[in-house]
């Protein structure tokens, strides 16, 4: 079974044992049978349900449940003490085990780890429970390791070497023999593969594989940035030749297989930047009145063949990856940035979604199915934006992206403006019916030819992005509820997106209080326009940043599965992804399998899907995560130029060990240490989310301004030290 598959139906495993102990443990007087467990976890997938009744048996012969008669389980007071669990390493080197089915997590010090990293999967030893204390452990054994591959810098001895993990939740330096060093030298930056880690060591074993470059120079920490995360920056040759070697032209016996759109005026708009386009619209006005728009997305699946090395490589990758100054793409250029991409005056291979849509945004006719188009014009968003505020059809020459100004077909800016009126109307319904509007700032650099940051400025999604914005989620949808719908059931991947955490909304009540904000709790509606009411107040404020961040981290995280409970942000009861197959993976298979079902074809096996959804889910958290990497690393080496001058900025997070602050004219977050505060001994107050001073009494509180200057810059650790100069009058 290879890793990731492993991987997979441990998770799963993991989840039905979860669902089990909630079940047992809400009713412990009680006994459940597997049917009525089944019921309560929504189980209704053939697959799960034997899952589910094997697991129970697992869990009786372990004497984790008691079976009090013959297939019926209740739950039994707990007097074990070993669990499994996964490793959540802290700062300060000791941990937390996260054990499925426990409330609390376990607090294990550094010194009883036994050689556990950050994600393993462990056995954990708990210890009883003394005076209401929280729970606290040792590892008594690792089960999975989450990574053995790590970046770090070499620190060259002798005979020997030893690699300093740049990864501050990694406690251990890695000893590397002479033989497995290769050609790095002392101070290097490189990846290490741990290859054992004897009994008797006091270092894990290690053989170094690449080097990555001198720390602090751009690519080595851009290229570092995507090895932490296990990301590739290149093709293999082997993948690299096989899509050179694609037949991308234009077949007649092709095109007759397809509806032909070739004369319906199709336009793509996009970033003034952007060097694919996955995505046109199609703009028709029909005798009755109605108009006919397609959205058109890439036709990836036609050249991206299953069972190739080419398909291989797009599926472990799963997504692109968008650095500040690079995007790692999902496919290589000859399909991203060519063959898939809806150049202006060339035809391509589409997959549509084509929808008669009346003067009122109501769908009266859908159709979905391959098709050719023939792009006649290719927009910036600066451009349509242009048009839908003026109206005009001349582009003034400092919009456009092409040289000089040029006149716009009228049928373009009438297909632009009637769609813009469409999209408001169809965001109106949204928000009507209980869609949460998360317009976040983003943050953006200019940067020079040496890729180094001039400037900070903020991406703000405009009409245009929203007429655009609207018209994807309604393919989206419609193509999900298309496949949804269908009787009986057939597997299908959805994007979904559970109600958000009450605890955590709780407590974003909290902290909005002292803004004069707050939230209503009477029911799921209530909520989602009292979140909508916040993010609205709280534009242009000092502490929107602060507010949006928090709201999103309230949010339950959206994620690819086989299993449809809707989208709660969107407020859609299906959704899926259906229009970025350049550079998502879970869009190329909903392609494929829409089409297997246009055809007739029987329904899938979810598990497989379910397994593909689940990788796909993972690396789109790890691509995230490398993405924010990269912006943190660019907003550091932006305030290398600016150590000598005081910033405005806002309390944005506080710990026992410091505030971070967040500079409010460029959103670069830093961290005032509390020991290097000046003129008392602060205390952390976690119910206040402040720090107060012993002796003045003076705090510092979530979202208050206050005046800092840079203090010390670490790209290598991505760590930006503030000084705090005092509070902002």
């Amino acid at each position: 079974m290879s890793k990731k598959n492993k991987k997979a139906k441990n998770h799963r495993k993991n989840e039905i044992t979860k669902g089990i102990f909630t079940v047992l443990e809400k009713e412990p007087k009680k006994s459940f049978n597997y049917k009525q467990i089944a019921a309560k976890l929504g189980v209704t997938d053939a697959h799960d349900r034997n899952q589910l009744i094997k697991r129970l048996v697992q869990l009786k012969e372990k004497k984790r449940i008691k079976e009090e008669k013959r297939g019926h389980y209740t739950a039994i007071a707990s007097t074990k003490t070993y669990h499994e669990g996964v490793v959540d390493i802290t700062g300060k080197g000791n941990a937390y085990i996260v054990v499925d089915g426990m409330d609390d997590d376990v607090f294990v010090p550094y010194n009883k780890l036994k050689k556990a990293f950050h994600r393993d999967k462990v056995q954990v030893y708990i210890f009883p429970r003394r005076n209401g204390r929280k729970l606290e452990g040792e590892i008594t054994q690792v089960l999975e390791r989450n990574k053995t591959t790590f970046v770090g810098i070499v620190d060259m001895q002798k005979s020997y070497a030893f690699v300093r993990p740049t990864d501050f939740r990694m406690y251990t330096d890695i000893f590397v023999s002479k033989e497995k060093i290769g050609k790095a030298e002392d101070g290097d930056k490189v990846l290490v593969d741990i290859t054992e880690w004897p009994d008797n060591a006091d270092s894990p074993f290690g053989n170094i594989t690449e080097v990555l470059g001198k720390p602090g120079e751009h690519n080595t920490e851009i290229h570092s940035i995507l090895a932490e995360y296990g990301l590739p920056y290149e093709f293999p040759y082997e993948v690299q030749n096989f899509a050179d070697t694609l037949d991308t032209s234009i077949k007649a016996d092709e095109i007759a297989k397809r509806r032909d759109m070739r004369d319906a005026i199709t336009f793509t708009i996009d970033p003034k930047d952007a060097k694919d386009f996955d995505d046109a619209l199609s703009f028709e006005v029909l005798e009755n009145g109605n108009y006919e728009i397609g959205i058109h997305i890439a036709d990836v699946s036609h050249y991206l063949q299953e069972n190739t090395i080419l398909d291989d490589e797009a599926y472990q990758r799963a997504t692109s990856v968008y650095l500040v100054d690079r995007v790692v793409p999902m496919l290589p250029e000859v399909l991203s940035n060519n063959a898939c991409s809806l150049r202006p005056n060339e035809e391509k291979y589409t997959f549509s979604a084509v929808f008669e849509i009346d003067d009122k945004a109501i769908i009266k006719n859908q159709w979905f199915g391959r098709t050719v188009i023939n792009s006649n014009e290719r927009f910036a968003y600066e451009e349509a934006q242009y048009i839908i505020e003026t109206g005009l059809s001349t582009i003034p020459e400092d919009i456009s992206i092409r040289k000089g100004s040029y006149e716009v077909e009228n049928e373009i800016v009438n297909a632009t403006l009637t769609m813009d009126k469409l999209a408001k109307i169809m965001r109106s319904k949204r928000m009507d019916n209980g869609a949460i509007s998360f317009d976040k700032v983003e943050v953006r650099f200019n940067l020079n030819e040496k890729s180094e940051p001039e400037t900070v400025y903020f991406k703000v999604a405009k009409e245009a992005n929203k007429l655009i914005e609207e018209f994807m989620l309604l393919a989206n949808r419609k193509v999900a509820e298309f496949i949804g719908k269908q009787k009986p059931i057939k597997p299908f991947v959805y994007r979904i997106h559970d109600n958000p955490d009450e605890d955590k909304l709780i407590a974003l009540n909290s902290i909005i209080s002292r803004f004069g904000h707050k939230l209503n709790f009477k029911d799921k509606k209530s909520i989602s326009a009292s979140l909508n009411k916040l993010l609205e107040d709280v534009k242009g404020q000092k502490e929107q940043n602060l507010v949006d961040t928090l709201a999103i981290r309230s949010m339950s995280k959206a994620i690819y599965t086989v299993d449809n409970i809707g989208h709660y942000g969107l407020a859609f009861d299906y959704y899926t992804h259906f229009t970025s197959p350049i550079r998502r993976y879970p869009d190329v298979m909903v392609h494929r399998l829409l089409q297997y079902y246009l055809d007739g074809g029987q329904p899938v096996k979810a598990e497989v899907f379910e397994e593909k959804c689940k990788h796909s889910s993972d690396m789109e958290s790890l691509a995230a995560n490398a993405e924010r990497d990269s912006i943190k690393y660019m907003q550091i080496k932006f305030m290398q130029d600016h150590q000598d001058k005081e910033f405005v900025g806002v309390i944005s997070g506080v710990t026992e060990w410091g505030i971070y602050v967040e500079i409010i004219e460029n959103k670069c977050e830093g961290m005032v240490r509390i020991r290097d505060i000046k003129g008392d001994y602060y205390i952390f107050d976690e119910k206040q989310y402040a720090i107060v001073g012993e002796k003045t009494n003076t705090t510092y509180q979530l979202g208050d301004e206050v005046v800092v200057m840079v203090k010390n810059t670490d790209l290598v650790k991505r760590h930006l030290d503030f000084s705090l100069i005092g509070k902002h009058e």
